[in-house]
């Protein structure tokens, strides 16, 4: 059973615009900003959860009050996500993830957000609400990301299994046993299923751990590599996914297969198509270096503006506090609106709310991430109502704004609203 539509229907009803407009007038809102993560992934993507009660669970155990899925291409759990999320009375948002290639700044060298190829772009959307009827457009591109990932799926599972059956592991581990693996774990219906790098290291992981006991694993493991484990020990199952990953399949390893991109321009189509506001996510010091495009904050403001992007993601766990109070005021003081969350896509459970990996977010930062979450609550309420969010549907600013604080500043306001009014109906 379908149940986006009616999850949909669900947010649209709690009120008109003018209705909420009015009541942001008058400062309607939470009394306090509640804890926000505008970025986690669900089953069937790879995710710490096993399920979407589980991490609604979480996130109501944790006091998460506003929770943003960013799933890669398939967007029929958002039903199930929305209507587990008004129980516990936590509002959703929808967003997407998008891997797109920038081939001028590949074939320059330039690393992006990726820190281990060049040009390779990922691109969140924030706010979509067309995910269930596409547009034409939207499926023909999601069509073509679809068909591309999968025959690379394919092809590095292959090479997987080859490789390891000349290092002396034969193993029965095909494109089917990763979707099967992953359909046992979730229970997810087959067809919503599409396997990412990570599905195919915890495959073959767990093919060492049925083939290889645990006293002579770590050794063998770092044979199989032909590089030292960066494991913690032989119960260390996502250490011995990373090595794999990192030893096998990464670019200029055994079992890389090339990947097939869509355009930068085209995953900012996608975006607009499925109603939603294009964010850039920033990596910064996750990776060391620095990767080139991000290498400066006000160099990074800029070159988002000549791409016209009007919004940008931390994954603060990645980025350290000093980073983190570096980049994120400028940011926002340039007119983007910036939000925060976590990802959640490794097995590791670490808290869902946003944190540095060297400490808490700053009080400032805080705010900040709150204020862009109430931002694209605002979009996604509007666009369910046919208006103009906080891009119109070629990605443009709203263009009834002056200037960018000031339709930021309006957004906010008018999600905030949305927000509190989401909670009043879930308490009724």
């Amino acid at each position: 059973m379908n149940q986006v539509p009616d999850a949909l229907t669900a947010l649209r009803n709690l009120g008109t615009p003018v209705e909420i407009r009015a009541l942001a007038e008058r400062g309607y809102g939470p009394a306090s900003p509640p804890r926000v993560n505008t970025h986690i992934h669900l089953p069937p993507n790879f995710s710490a959860f096993d399920s979407v009660e589980e991490a609604l669970s979480l996130a109501a155990e944790q006091q998460i009050g506003v929770l943003g899925v960013s799933n890669y291409y398939d967007y029929s759990v958002y039903g199930p996500f929305v209507a587990g999320a008004r129980r516990r009375g936590i509002f959703p948002l929808f967003g997407l993830e998008i891997i797109a290639m920038q081939a001028d700044l590949r074939d320059a060298g330039v690393k992006v957000n990726d820190a281990g190829n060049p040009g390779k772009t990922y691109l969140c959307g924030k706010g979509i609400t067309r995910f269930d009827a596409m547009t034409p457009e939207a499926a023909r591109l999601i069509g073509v990301i679809r068909r591309n990932d999968a025959a690379r799926m394919a092809a590095m599972i292959e090479r997987m299994r080859a490789v390891l059956a000349e290092r002396g592991l034969p193993t029965d581990v095909d494109e089917r046993a990763v979707i099967e693996m992953v359909v046992r774990r979730h229970g997810s219906p087959r067809e919503t299923v599409y396997l990412q790098e990570r599905h195919i290291s915890q495959a073959f992981q767990e093919a060492v751990f049925e083939r290889v006991a645990a006293p002579d694993r770590l050794l063998r493991l770092s044979e199989l590599l032909e590089a030292k484990t960066q494991a913690k020990d032989a119960a260390d199952h996502v250490g011995i996914q990373n090595d794999l990953r990192s030893q096998l399949m990464k670019a200029g390893r055994p079992a890389f297969v090339d990947e097939a991109f869509v355009t930068l321009e085209e995953a900012q189509r996608l975006v607009c198509e499925l109603g939603g506001v294009p964010s850039y996510p920033v990596l910064a010091d996750g990776a060391s270096p620095v990767c080139a495009f991000e290498s400066e904050p006000d160099a990074l403001i800029a070159k988002l503006r000549e791409r016209n992007v009007h919004a940008a993601e931390w994954i603060p766990v990645r980025n350290s506090v000093a980073v983190t109070t570096e980049y994120v005021p400028r940011m926002r003081a340039a007119g983007l609106a910036i939000t925060a969350g976590t990802e959640h896509n490794t097995l590791d459970r670490i808290p869902l709310a946003p944190a540095c990996k060297d400490g808490p977010l700053p009080g400032a930062v805080r705010d900040i991430f709150w204020e862009g979450a109430c931002v694209m609550a605002a979009h996604q309420f509007l666009m369910l109502h046919g208006e103009c969010g906080y891009v119109d549907s070629q990605g443009n600013p709203a263009p009834e704004f002056r200037a960018a604080e000031e339709r930021i500043r309006h957004f906010a306001r008018v999600g905030a609203a949305v927000i509190q009014r989401y909670y009043e109906t879930c308490a009724a």
